[in-house]
């Protein structure tokens, strides 16, 4: 191939003799430059158009966005839920009689009186009730003491506790002592606390032994709690005394007034005996109970 493009170099040598190819050639130099700044312009414009077109779409969609949240949050639902609440709970008002029982109370508007020797006194809706479950249910003479302004009322009784026969605890069935009861009212608060003693005094070298018994069974005793109760003899001496109390809180019970008082003492006295034997484990706490 190099033997045929020789002859067409001779050709150009000639031409460049004359001149007249010079100026053609240095034309054509500038116009390929020109030529490539124009090109570099369009590129230019190009990339600018593009990258406009790029942003601009960006911008309108982040925008849209952030205007379709804000209505959202502004719902007001709790406002309505507010509204409707007070027109549900429309708390009806009661009757209230002198005791101040309301209308649907099983004792509302009803006098009771008791006839003794000093005359009629009132009896009052909770000393009814346990006058009810004494006389009423267990068929006892009327032995209640009420206060002259019927305010407080009591009633003392005396039981017998046996121990089990299961075989299984510290008190057997000959083990027999007896316990007194006090049930003791208070109007004002419709309050009924029943209190269990073991009459027989505590002697002054079981107390240390008693009480940390007493600790060790309080926690365990389900219903009301064991006690040492002190006070003064008719010789003015200080006796301490084994004890156990429970209450019972009437204000608010519209029906089974005479069914809580009842509930009252056969739990108290079934806790009552359970802690006994509790503490018969102490040998000489055993003794002296059955002293």
């Amino acid at each position: 191939m190099a033997t045929k493009k020789s002859p067409a170099k001779k050709k150009v040598a000639s031409k460049v003799v004359k001149k007249a190819p010079a100026k053609k050639a240095v034309k054509k130099v500038t116009a390929k430059k020109v030529v490539a700044k124009k090109a570099v312009k369009k590129v230019v414009k190009k990339i600018a158009e593009k990258k406009s077109a790029t942003k601009k779409p960006v911008a309108k969609k982040v925008v849209k966005k952030v205007v379709a949240k804000k209505p959202a949050a502004k719902k007001p639902a709790p406002k309505k839920a507010a509204k409707k609440s007070p027109k549900a709970v429309a708390p009806k008002k009661l009757k209230v009689d002198q005791y101040g029982l309301e209308e649907d109370d099983e004792f509302y508007g009803l006098y009771f009186a008791k006839s003794t020797n000093k005359g009629l006194v009132e009896v009052k809706p909770c000393t009814f009730s346990l006058m009810y479950w004494w006389k009423g249910l267990l068929g006892y003479p009327d032995m209640i003491e009420i206060s002259k302004d019927s305010d407080t009322a009591m009633l003392q009784f005396e039981s017998t506790f046996g121990g089990g026969d299961s075989g299984e605890t510290e008190l057997t069935e000959k083990d027999v002592f007896d316990v007194d009861h006090i049930i003791e009212v208070d109007e004002q608060e419709q309050l009924v606390s029943l209190y269990s003693y073991v009459p027989i005094p505590v002697p002054e070298k079981l107390i240390g032994a008693l009480g940390l018994s007493i600790l060790n069974i309080n926690p365990e005793t389900r219903y009301g709690s064991l006690e040492i109760c002190s006070t003064d003899n008719e010789e003015g001496a200080n006796e301490h005394f084994l004890r156990y109390r429970a209450a019972t809180y009437l204000r608010g019970v519209k029906s089974g007034k005479v069914e809580a008082i009842e509930s009252m003492v056969t739990n108290g006295s079934e806790f009552f005996g359970l802690a006994l034997d509790a503490m018969c484990v102490n040998k000489s706490i055993k003794k002296w109970l059955l002293s």
